[in-house]
């Protein structure tokens, strides 16, 4: 039997209580679901990962659609705390880990877009472009293409780098050039990127 509060056995491989559980399975199926996808993992697969009795996913979280679900919603709360502490980069693992298991759920049949319930980074980058904008229909569209491109280059980079001869560009060109042009994006600024300011 469980207690409600957040604590975790002795060796910390086992998470007792309902907070610490929650938090476990969540941690460990959004990395299984980044390494091989939401359709490739069981709950058992997660029970095990999580170190906890395949019952109480079920019993917390209940089944796998509810759970994609719940993992969703966990990486958007998560990748928004991250932002708003200031030490989130375009280029980090965490945001890669959020973004691989979105691509991941899409590519295996998950409608994503419903499931999830919450987007605070997206609201809040909403939010800024609307001082750029006429109107919420165009925010909304400069953040989606901006975030399509910027998700782009982390899910394609290399494949990107090879097919448009890109390879010698030292990463961090590379990454001041999407970064600059994602703010164009948002901005709505006509002007010439920086790269192409150099042209």
């Amino acid at each position: 039997m469980t207690t409600e509060g957040a604590r975790t056995s002795s060796d910390d491989r086992n998470p007792l209580g309902r907070d610490a559980v929650v938090s476990a399975v969540l941690t460990h199926a959004a990395d299984l679901f980044a390494e091989r996808g939401p359709a490739a993992t069981s709950i058992r697969d997660i029970a095990e990962r999580a170190g906890v009795n395949h019952g109480l996913v079920f019993r917390h979280l209940g089944a796998k659609d509810k759970l994609v679900k719940a993992v969703l919603d966990h990486l958007s709360a998560e990748t928004a705390e991250f932002a708003d502490t200031g030490t989130l980069t375009p280029d980090d693992p965490r945001l890669r880990r959020h973004w691989t298991v979105l691509a991941r759920c899409i590519l295996d049949g998950y409608p994503v877009g419903q499931m999830q319930t919450r987007f605070p980074v997206i609201s809040a980058l909403i939010d800024q472009a609307r001082s750029h904008r006429a109107d919420d229909r165009e925010a909304g569209l400069s953040v989606a293409n901006a975030a399509a491109f910027v998700l782009g280059w982390q899910l394609f980079e290399p494949f990107l780098r090879n097919a448009a001869g890109l390879d010698d560009i030292p990463n961090a060109e590379l990454r001041q050039a999407i970064s600059g042009e994602a703010i164009r994006i948002l901005c709505g600024d006509t002007q010439p990127s920086p790269a192409d300011r150099n042209r």
